[in-house]
């Protein structure tokens, strides 16, 4: 990659590896909602590939 930065004349940079600071607690009601939610968005996001999987 940095062939092609170097040939528009742009140079690369190192970016520093940030950590997650926050933890994410998915127990009790709170954290069903919260992977109900995300399941239903992948679903819909990746409609074609389930579907694709199902029929393998």
């Amino acid at each position: 990659m940095n062939k092609k930065l170097e040939a528009y004349g742009v140079s690369a940079v190192e970016r520093p590896k940030i950590k997650a600071t926050k933890t994410l607690d998915l127990s009790g009601e709170s954290g069903r909602q919260i992977i109900k939610s995300e399941t239903k968005l992948a679903l819909r996001t990746h409609v074609k590939t389930f579907k694709k999987l199902a029929d393998m």
